[in-house]
């Protein structure tokens, strides 16, 4: 019976993700920058469904329920800060690099801790599988697959933000962090 827990675990990440990924959501568009590092965050998240999966199986099905318990906490918060952080984006929320002629600069709800709520979220997803597994070579695809295609958006979208928003996106990255929400955020 353990040894099922996991994989059903894991699927029901993966399909509530891809759930997500495809659902319509009001949005305003506008010019997309790129499409490639879509393509590979989502080849990277199959990617690792599937490495984790397989490590687990080829292990012979070693369980842990601190893994498994750590990994679905992950998932959970990976999911409720993405909901946060598309809730407050709105209309502007967009699986690309994608700048509007009205852009808002969004500073509300997560991205209060952190300039980039989403792709934390990415992190901690996959992160999740790895530990649902128990897939701890699984786990290195984070690092070296995933984190690399990571610094490769950024490097688009920062640049394209400061372009919109300028000085006050400056003012904006000098407060809060990038990535890892490792200090509260200053009050006004």
């Amino acid at each position: 019976m353990h040894f099922y827990l996991p994989l059903v675990a894991v699927a029901l990440v993966y399909f509530v993700r891809i759930a997500e990924v495809s659902r319509k959501r009001e949005t305003v568009a506008g010019k997309v920058r790129e499409n490639l590092t879509l393509r590979l965050f989502l080849l990277i998240g199959t990617l690792m469904t599937i490495g984790s999966v397989t490590e687990y199986v080829l292990s012979g099905g070693v369980f842990s329920w601190y893994a498994l318990g750590g990994g679905i906490l992950c998932a959970i918060f990976s999911f409720k800060l993405r909901w946060a952080a598309i809730a407050a984006l709105g209309k502007f929320w967009s699986l690309h690099v994608e700048m509007r002629e009205n852009h808002e600069f969004v500073q509300s709800g997560p991205f209060r801790f952190v300039r980039h709520p989403v792709y934390f979220s990415m992190i901690l997803e996959l992160a999740a599988f790895g530990l649902i597994c128990s897939a701890w070579w699984a786990l290195l695809a984070v690092p070296f697959a995933f984190i690399p295609v990571l610094i490769m958006r950024l490097r688009l979208e920062e640049p394209a933000l400061i372009e919109q928003f300028g000085d006050a996106y400056r003012e904006y990255q000098r407060r809060v962090p990038m990535l890892i929400p490792y200090k509260w955020p200053a009050t006004n």
